[in-house]
């Protein structure tokens, strides 16, 4: 007897479910046999996701990985121990794609940075391609249309949708085949190195520990209107407001935005009233705390309040901005040539550093960027 229609849904909802729970590592069990595998992979492909959009701090919710074994998901809030993940996948060049903000995730929250990447979207950059997304890039290379999905989808939530699933198997599933045609297009263009350079560059600077300046975290946009008080008022209400989003697991804008910050803090500084600015959903709790803290901040003593950030600008000599049109024209014309985004190889900021002092600034540049920004016109191998 052949199911009816609903029972053929439901019977491969179930199919799809089994399927689903063999991709998800999410015990010391599941994991134990996987490692075995993930060492002896000839290349490994991974990504991340967090809750950014939904929790405060946010977290790794997600770690997606591919070999020529198949896709697994990570899932590093089950409670399991993920060390021996990371200490297996650091014996390997990671394929990646736009690592940046996954490499500062897994620094921040597990300490760990790995030795070596391959970034698809750095390649691309070098390459010249002015659309370098992943979905553009698969498609364009090979031929394959990734559906957008779930990109702010909440992905602490458990179980996974199972759109959700593919959608995060497809940000790893297609890096391999990728990776293989953007190195061999670097290798024909003789940038392979200049790439090996960028993926170091952004494994180390990753690896720095962010610092942070306890004067400048709660100066936000905008805060430059404010006089000494008013940025005192500022400052109660920021620190508040981070209370509130940790107690709330909430990101910091969605307790009161940066504007309405500078808004209570601009007509508390000038003693006039505030409480229009406040959002009509804001709760009584939280209005209480808004008041403590504009009432904390009008109580610090003139002397204790900050003050506004003096911003030193410094008047460039003539001789400088004539070495800065120099460079920007040398830059732009090396970019022209090699059909490449003029700022990879140096911003307008850098360019004024060399201007104003060239061998101070010059060791800060890549060995790729700096020969080009001496002068010396490179043109691709196959041109």
């Amino acid at each position: 007897m052949r199911p009816g229609r609903i029972g053929q849904k439901f019977l491969m909802a179930s199919v799809a479910r089994v399927l689903y729970s063999r991709m998800v590592i999410d015990t010391d069990a599941k994991l134990d046999a996987y490692l075995e595998t993930l060492r002896e992979a000839e290349w490994v492909a991974v990504d991340t996701e967090a809750d950014s959009l939904h929790a405060y701090p946010e977290k790794v919710c997600l770690i997606q990985i591919s070999t020529v074994q198949g896709d697994r998901l990570i899932d590093p809030l089950s409670g399991m121990a993920i060390d021996p993940l990371l200490d297996a996948l650091a014996g390997h060049e990671l394929i990646m794609h736009g690592s940046d903000y996954d490499l500062r995730l897994l620094r921040k929250h597990h300490e760990w940075v790995p030795g070596a990447i391959f970034d698809t979207m750095l390649a691309a950059r070098l390459l010249g391609l002015a659309q370098f997304g992943l979905s553009h890039l698969v498609e364009s290379f090979l031929k394959v249309k990734l559906e957008k999905g779930p990109q702010k989808a909440n992905w602490a939530l458990r179980p996974l949708t199972l759109r959700m699933e593919q959608y995060a198997r497809n940000d790893t599933r297609y890096l391999k085949p990728l990776s293989d045609q953007l190195r061999e297009e670097l290798n024909r263009r003789g940038r392979m190195g200049w790439h090996q350079e960028c993926c170091a560059r952004l494994i180390a600077d990753c690896a720095k520990p962010k610092e942070v300046d306890a004067d400048e975290v709660w100066r936000v946009k905008g805060g430059h209107v404010l006089g000494p008080a008013g940025l005192s008022v500022l400052r109660e209400l920021w620190h508040w407001r981070e209370s509130e989003a940790v107690r709330a697991n909430r990101p910091p804008f969605f307790i009161l935005s940066h504007e309405v910050l500078v808004a209570i803090a601009l007509a508390a500084g000038d003693q006039s009233p505030y409480e229009r600015h406040l959002p009509r959903h804001l709760s009584e709790r939280r209005c209480d705390g808004v008041q403590k803290a504009v009432e904390a901040g009008l109580s610090v003593p003139p002397q204790d309040q900050p003050r506004p950030r003096r911003i030193i600008s410094r008047r460039p000599l003539e001789s400088e901005r004539r070495r800065f049109a120099e460079l920007e024209v040398r830059r732009n014309d090396r970019a022209t040539e090699l059909g490449i985004d003029p700022t990879l190889i140096a911003s307008r900021s850098t360019i004024s550093d060399l201007a104003h002092d060239w061998d101070q600034a010059a060791p800060n540049l890549m060995c790729w960027q700096r020969n080009l920004m001496e002068g010396e016109s490179i043109r691709d191998p196959a041109v």
